[in-house]
């Protein structure tokens, strides 16, 4: 039994009033209550009304009456003419005129209207959802802000009394930057808002009109949408990084943007290594080699950046390798991986993790002993992982038969499963190769989909937003991507093992350019270390190649 509620949200209203509908005009098309009936048909005196209770209606268009025909109904548009016409029109003035059917026309219309809306709720969504996402950066660089204040508060105390102007202007300089930066934010906060009540007033007066069975309501709708094209779901406003000069013994120095102060340092102190200030970064218009390196495995698989200087590497041994950027190896595990781990990755505490495809689990090495974190169910076969920002696990897996999906896991509860799309067909495509899988800054997953020749990108809900196939860069060889990585700007690298090139993504799936100057041959694992360079290793020779790509 239906609730008071839902019976309510059901009950069609009279089109003269509020009241609930009891009689239907087949003539006229509009819906009547019992007091309104003798309204409708004084107002119209001239028509004739056929009047049913509800239930008998019979829906059909209501057409225009004809200007130079009385008592006949524009049923035909004269596309010569542009003007609408009746059958003796047709056979009179505009005879030998070409002639569409009206109804035909209406047709047409509203499946225009209907994509549009659709469009438009897709807009809403968005905006929605980016609305989201800067409320959250607005509260991160309030916070980061509050920490360089802080910090600029307790290096005031190690120097002398008399330079207090200078960290009085830099406070000041703060402010003024988060103020101007929390202004740009709320700004298009506010646009995105502003445009989705607007959005929102068009669907439903959109939804209005495809109910209307009444051609004027139908052919004056004139769409409103261009302007909302254009608008961007989501902006970037970088925060400049606090400089310092704090070696003992020598000159001390802060910076801030354009603004610098100097003097001899009396004592030291530190930023905290929680503050992350980020300056402005762009790409270089042509990418360099900082490094490179064998690093003593052949072939050479997954790369997992730490800190700097160092990285996580594995092949198609038992072994997992830290290597730093001299090629030197600093640590060796081994696991017990058959024939060997299916990828890497590491927590936020900067523990080691590696999938077993063989065993079914996920193993974490802590303390220099291996663990156990995750038995996948029986059939099923881990291969890519990614520790989230938020201390989520994403293992992608797939079974003998070569189905793949991601699951979500908050500790050893899977707690989020993606694998098929809105209408339910698989968002992978079977096949022998693994999925390899990332978090982006925006929290969209982004995976490389080796058997369909793709990167697929879902947001946190698994809707899938954008697949990517290589066309944009107008390579030779078909696209091949393995290995994926995302960077501090939110932008999608992948490495594509035909072309010996990265491709660059921005975190809406628009193509930036190919990194294909720097001597990548069969490029494979890639990862970004804490300066933002990357680490590219070469799958067959077992090089890593460390790239500045970053202004």
């Amino acid at each position: 039994m239906a609730s008071s509620s839902t019976w309510a949200q059901d009950v069609i209203a009279c089109d003269l009033c509020d009241n609930p509908t009891q009689q239907f005009c087949n003539n006229c098309q509009v819906s009547l209550c019992g007091g309104c009936i003798n309204k409708h048909v004084k107002r119209l005196k001239s028509e004739t009304h056929d009047i049913v209770p509800y239930k008998d209606r019979r829906e059909r268009l209501v057409f225009l009456s004809c200007d130079s025909h009385p008592n006949q109904k524009c049923e035909g548009h004269c596309q010569q003419c542009n003007v609408p016409v009746c059958f003796k029109c047709v056979t009179g003035p505009h005879s030998g005129h070409a002639v569409k059917d009206v109804a035909e026309i209406v047709q047409q219309m509203k499946e225009e209207i209907k994509k549009e809306t659709e469009e438009i709720e897709s807009f809403i969504s968005r905006f929605t959802i980016s609305g989201v996402n800067i409320d959250q950066k607005i509260s991160n660089m309030t916070e980061k802000f509050k920490t360089m204040e802080k910090e600029g508060e307790n290096l005031r105390k190690t120097w002398h009394q008399e330079v207090d102007n200078i960290f009085n202007t830099l406070q000041s300089t703060i402010r003024k930057m988060k103020d101007k930066r929390l202004t740009a934010l709320r700004s298009h906060q506010s646009r995105l808002q502003d445009s989705g009540s607007k959005l929102a007033l068009i669907t439903k007066e959109n939804k209005k009109i495809l109910k209307s069975n009444k051609v004027f309501d139908v052919t004056n709708c004139k769409s409103e949408i261009g302007e909302f094209r254009n608008i961007p779901t989501d902006v970037d406003v970088m925060i400049p990084s606090l400089k310092m000069n704090t070696v003992q013994g020598k000159e001390l120095s802060i910076e801030l943007g354009e603004y610098k102060a100097t003097l001899t340092q009396t004592s030291i102190s530190s930023l905290s290594d929680d503050v992350s200030i980020l300056s402005v970064r762009k790409l270089l218009d042509k990418a360099k080699v900082i490094a490179s390196f064998p690093s003593g495995i052949k072939p050479l698989g997954s790369i997992i950046c730490i800190g700097t200087n160092e990285a996580w590497a594995r092949g198609v041994d038992i072994f997992i390798r830290r290597i730093d950027i001299h090629g030197s190896l600093k640590e060796k595990i081994t696991t017990e991986c058959d024939p060997y781990p299916a990828d890497i990755s590491v927590t936020r505490q900067g523990e080691l993790m590696y999938s077993d495809a063989n065993s079914r689990t996920v193993n974490i090495v802590r303390y220099g002993r291996i663990e156990t974190l995750i038995t996948l169910p029986r059939g099923w076969y881990p291969g890519g992982l990614c520790f989230t920002r938020s201390g989520d696990l994403l293992v992608s897996m797939c079974t003998d038969e070569s189905h793949h999906k991601i699951v979500r896991y908050q500790g050893q509860t899977s707690t989020q499963e993606i694998d098929k799309d809105n209408h339910g067909q698989n968002i992978f495509k079977g096949g022998e190769h693994r999925v390899y899988v990332e978090e982006n800054n925006n929290g969209d997953i982004c995976a490389s989909d080796v058997n369909a020749k793709k990167v697929i990108v879902v947001d946190k809900t698994g809707r899938v937003r954008f697949r990517y196939n290589g066309t944009p860069a107008r390579r030779k060889k078909p696209f091949f991507p393995v290995y994926i990585v995302t960077d501090s700007l939110g932008q999608v690298i992948i490495s594509d093992f035909n072309n010996d090139c990265l491709h660059i993504l921005d975190q809406n799936g628009q193509f930036l350019r190919c990194v294909d100057n720097c001597g990548l041959l069969s490029p494979g694992g890639l990862g970004v270390d804490s300066e933002g360079r990357l680490w590219v290793g070469l799958h067959d020779s077992g090089d890593i190649k460390v790239i500045q790509y970053l202004k």
